[in-house]
């Protein structure tokens, strides 16, 4: 999608950036001509609960210049018209989070359009008011103007209709509440949050009837995410240490005043024994079942992942591969689940039926995440995507013996991707996104709705032009949360009413949110009141705040106190859960290296690598040690399992030539050395190291040019002198072998064993000339 996509984006005829409530027209197109008088927003048929703030009113005088403007309301069920003045004023201007303001992402700048547009908002009571009298029915708000010179002849008169249902909302709304931050790392890998910016990630509880929203949990030292609640809302389930913690941590903790989770309130799904060995798994999109007593995940997933540095939608991902999996919150144990588990296909966000006998997921033949042959993504929506098109399936849940899942009519084979299901309170309706590729954060993603279990699809009403996802059922299922970014890259909350026959209506705008430069995503409602929510702490995850604080006082040179800092992570009683404490080992052995300190880092390196196995750079360093040790076995079978993991390292293949170097095997050395260089062409120890590989083979020519390009790069090593002085001897160049070995005596360490080596080599040399000399 282009840019200007994002700022002319047709839909919504509102735009709140929450705060104080920053209200701008649309960026519609076509847009209204200035010389017409209209109500941009609410939308003519939206519905509002009756348990919602006051709504800000936006329009357009269409060049009346009105001094002065009041509402009418006339009530579709005979209550007295209502008349109230309007202090109309520019939109609000909503709150910045100067935290979150980066080179990376910009404030949201309005059009022209949504720039000029009056606003107003009816007090607390004339809303109240207008509620008790529309008694569930529609309302006709008219917007009458008139000038200062003629207070009896109206310049403007414009109506909206819309209606306040009887339904009531009747929960509040857990989202998260996040900045647009992409960075970038000094490999040039684009993160969509640093590190550094995960405590401004904020999570909110949002009682619809109230202004304000309220922040339940921030500052932790990791970033939470997907997260889920039962039907009677008592619990809270929710991924909590990721991205750099285990990723496969997952909360279960009761919802209360204060709700606390720690170590006893965290099961991990990497203790799932079906997953292959050396992998870890997330536990990918996880719900908990309406009754609470089992926690369904896609497990042994490989996911497409491409972050993006347009801060406007940063990211792509979705799972090529994956099993559905069950967690059994008494036993705690984590099974397969029977029907879902063909590794041919790849199974994700599994939901359940509110009766939690069946499960609606995603299903789609299992391909790899990356095809090396093609370009990569440069924005969402790319061709160069992986792509994927996920079909909607319903199985019985069957105690957990599962049964063969079915495509559902209408949300499979109908050549989209259709994905994010989710399933009506009282089981009738399926609500899904469905896109051209993959799942979440599609730009074209757009919600579909159909009858269980075979009913007709139809597109929703509620349908913005940019992006809709992220969506939940309210308790009594007459309403539908979702997230767009219509109006603004930050991405918004919006509100639809769902009726009997599962019409839905023109989406309203939760207002006053989050700050104007930041994020509301991933709603989902809450069976609970809104003051028995209370604040979220995670002492859980605080081993994660001296891993940082580790990381810190490394950068500043303190190898010893982040060394106490990363001891004082591992302290306590080990968790079986906290399966990425092989990150604090592995910090911990390289710290201690980097000190000469090998001893200390050898029980760091095998405990990193017995809890992950697939720690290629434990395995190099490993390798690296027993070489030094002379072990040159071992240490070849470590860099034998590090290149496997990783192929694209230039040091292990290097480190692997000199081992094969050192037993004989001059022609591997050669090929070992060439990988290393052709991946990391300006490191002048591989080139050294292929020098003396074709020195080896007598190769003259190759060493000499091998060993050429080594002293360009790093001329004070005297291995490539001291080598090239003999390929130059080999060659009948005493000359110019005597200048190298001069090279070599001046960055040779006084004293020590290279030095002495070139000085018999020297030795050597002047008796050859001398003795060449006398026979002349």
């Amino acid at each position: 999608m282009s840019a200007g996509a994002f700022r002319q984006a047709a839909g919504i005829a509102a735009l709140a950036l929450a705060g104080a409530s920053a209200l701008r027209s649309p960026a519609s197109s076509p847009q209204p001509s200035p010389a017409a008088a209209t109500i941009d927003y609410p939308l003519e048929g939206s519905i509002f609960p009756a348990d919602f703030a006051a709504p800000t009113i936006l329009w357009h005088d269409g060049g009346a210049a009105a001094d002065h403007w009041r509402a009418e309301w006339v009530f579709a069920g005979g209550a007295p018209t209502l008349r109230t003045p309007v202090d109309a004023g520019a939109p609000p201007q909503g709150e910045i989070d100067r935290r979150c303001v980066a080179v990376t992402n910009e404030l949201y700048k309005p059009t022209p359009y949504q720039a000029s547009a009056l606003a107003f908002r009816p007090s607390h009571d004339t809303w109240t008011a207008v509620a008790r009298a529309a008694g569930g029915g529609s309302v006709d708000l008219t917007l009458v103007g008139w000038r200062d010179e003629e207070p009896e002849h109206p310049v403007a008169s414009i109506r909206r209709r819309f209606a306040i249902s009887a339904d009531p909302v009747g929960a509040p709304i857990f989202y998260r509440d996040v900045p647009l931050m992409p960075s970038a790392g000094k490999d040039g890998v684009i993160k969509p949050i640093d590190q550094s910016a995960q405590p401004l990630i904020q999570w909110r509880l949002k009682d619809l009837a109230r202004d304000d929203s309220r922040i339940v949990m921030h500052d932790i030292p990791t970033c939470a995410n997907c997260h889920s609640f039962p039907a009677d809302g008592k619990t809270l389930a929710m991924d909590v240490d990721g991205p750099d913690g285990d990723k496969g941590a997952y909360a279960i903790a009761p919802i209360g005043a204060k709700i606390v989770i720690d170590d006893d309130q965290i099961m991990t799904w990497n203790a799932f024994t079906g997953k292959p060995k050396g992998r870890m798994t997330l536990g990918f999109l996880s719900r908990i079942s309406p009754d609470g007593r089992r926690v369904v995940s896609t497990v042994n997933e490989r996911l497409y992942v491409r972050n993006f540095p347009d801060f406007r939608i940063l990211q792509a991902f979705y799972p090529t591969r994956g099993i559905l999996a069950w967690y059994d919150v008494a036993s705690k144990t984590i099974r397969a689940l029977p029907g879902a588990d063909d590794t041919r296909y790849v199974h994700c966000n599994a939901v359940w039926t509110p009766d939690g006998k069946e499960l609606v997921f995603m299903r789609a033949p299992a391909v790899d995440p990356y095809d090396p042959k093609k370009p990569v993504a440069l924005a969402p929506g790319d061709p160069n995507e992986t792509q994927i098109r996920f079909d909607l399936y319903r199985m019985p849940f069957g105690d957990g013996r599962g049964v063969t899942a079915e495509p559902i009519p209408g949300a499979s084979a109908n050549g989209m991707s259709n994905s994010f299901p989710k399933v009506s309170p009282n089981g009738r309706w399926l609500v899904w996104t469905q896109a051209k590729n993959g799942m979440l954060l599609r730009p074209d993603g757009r919600l579909w709705i159909m009858a269980l279990p075979d009913g007709a699809p139809r597109l929703m009403t509620c349908n913005t032009s940019l992006m809709n996802s992220w969506h939940s059922f309210s308790p009594n299922g007459r309403w539908l949360v979702f997230s767009s970014k219509v109006n603004t890259p930050y991405t918004q909350l919006f509100l639809t009413h769902i009726d009997d026959d599962g019409n839905d209506s023109p989406a309203i705008l939760i207002e006053r949110t989050q700050a104007q430069n930041r994020a509301a995503n991933i709603p989902e409602f809450v069976n609970t009141p809104y003051d028995g929510f209370g604040e979220i702490s995670v002492p859980a995850v605080a081993h994660r705040e001296h891993f940082y604080r580790a990381n810190d006082l490394a950068q500043e040179g303190k190898q010893d106190a982040a060394i106490d800092e990363l001891n004082k992570a591992l302290s306590g009683d080990a968790k079986d859960w906290r399966t990425y404490d092989w990150k604090y080992h592995d910090k911990i052995s390289r710290l201690l290296m980097e000190q000469g300190r090998t001893d200390e880092a050898i029980p760091h390196i095998r405990k990193s690598l017995e809890l992950n196995p697939q720690n290629s750079a434990m395995h190099a360093n490993f390798g690296y040690i027993l070489f030094e040790r002379g072990d040159l076995a071992e240490a070849r079978k470590e860099l034998d399992t590090a290149l496997r993991l990783q192929p694209h390292d230039a040091r292990s293949w290097s480190n692997r030539g000199s081992i094969r170097l050192s037993q004989s095997d001059a022609a591997g050395a050669n090929a070992d050395f060439k990988r290393a260089t052709d991946l990391a062409p300006d490191d002048a120890r591989a080139w050294s190291g292929k020098g003396m590989a074709s020195w080896a083979l007598q190769d003259l020519a190759g060493a000499r040019a091998a060993l050429n390009r080594a002293i360009e790069l790093d001329p004070r090593d005297v291995t490539s002198w001291f080598f090239r002085a003999k390929v130059r001897r080999a060659a009948g160049d005493l000359s110019g072998a005597l200048d190298d070995l001069d090279h070599a005596k001046a960055v040779a360490p006084p004293g020590s064993p290279q030095a002495r080596e070139v000085q018999a080599m020297r030795l050597e040399m002047e008796d050859a000339l001398g003795a060449a000399a006398l026979d002349d």
